[in-house]
């Protein structure tokens, strides 16, 4: 995913689509694969931290839409939660679209970032 040379505005909407990307693949996969597959897929701590990566996604979509403040320390927490998830779900088999989907949000997260006091573009507008 190139996020790099693209200005604040693209950077933010590229980063925005990430994270309601994961949310709904983390969601899906979580309620829908793991459950029927049980086992490994289905034990407590991988399924929390799906449903929080699904959460925090959803979040950090929301606060980027809106220009809120905190965004940056919050696609901060999403990218690190994302990496965990991405982690976990690498160790089972069937979760590639999950693994692919946390490492697109936290790469998109890290790189939505913008120096204190800077106008974040909000693109509500």
């Amino acid at each position: 995913m190139e996020t790099y040379n693209n200005t604040a505005s693209e950077r933010t909407a590229v980063c925005i689509d990430a994270c309601e990307n994961c949310h709904r693949i983390c969601l899906a996969m979580a309620m829908n694969y793991c459950l029927a597959r049980g086992g490994r897929h289905a034990r407590q701590e991988h399924l929390r931290l799906m449903l929080h990566c699904a959460q925090i996604c959803r979040l950090a979509a929301d606060f980027q839409l809106t220009g809120a403040p905190f965004s940056d320390e919050l696609c901060a927490v999403c990218a690190a939660v994302c990496e965990s998830c991405s982690q976990s779900c690498s160790m089972l088999e069937g979760m590639d679209e999950c693994v692919q989907a946390c490492d697109d949000c936290a790469d998109s997260c890290r790189h939505t970032t913008f120096p204190p006091n800077s106008e974040r573009p909000c693109l509500l507008q």
